[in-house]
């Protein structure tokens, strides 16, 4: 099986979360699979070729995915992944810690970033496994918050899950 992890990141929370999925993928399939986990600069034409499963994930900017991940997800061919089982996930922050009603509203309105990934994902023909998943940081650079490394741990062994029912 070969597996990609792809994120971005502007203060390494993003990236740490996707090293975490991908390492807890990684070692559910052991030596089944093929993983790599890249920045989504990084990624190239022929990481795409033959994938079984794509992981894609984002910090949350204006109520989004970051312009390099949109800008990467709109470059998919239409039915690129036919076949990929696929995830999202993006980093937030949690709403219970912040303190202003406006940004509340904001983010009941237009959302988070991993909903929109998974969607694109899927219009390109990937099939979702597992429901777009959030992991919170704490103020607006991190750190992650406490007990977050792990529950991306656990939402990388559901997937892995997922794709052997």
């Amino acid at each position: 099986m070969k597996a990609l992890v792809v994120c971005d990141s502007f203060f390494g929370n993003t990236e740490k979360i996707a090293r975490a999925v991908g390492d807890a993928i990684g070692d559910a399939l052991a030596a089944q699979a093929d993983l790599l986990t890249l920045r989504v600069g990084d990624v190239r034409p022929e990481h795409l070729a033959g994938l079984s499963l794509l992981v894609v994930g984002s910090p949350t900017r204006a109520f989004s995915a970051s312009p390099a991940t949109k800008a990467w997800l709109k470059a998919l061919a239409p039915n690129s992944l036919r076949g990929v089982k696929v995830a999202a996930f993006d980093t937030r922050a949690d709403m219970n810690d912040v303190n202003s009603r406006t940004l509340t509203a904001f983010v009941k309105l237009f959302g988070y970033a991993a909903e929109p990934i998974a969607n694109a994902l899927t219009k390109r023909g990937g099939t979702l496994v597992v429901p777009a998943e959030g992991f919170f940081i704490k103020d607006k650079e991190g750190p992650l918050k406490d007990g977050e490394l792990e529950r991306a741990t656990a939402w990388g062994q559901q997937i892995v899950a997922k794709l052997k029912e």
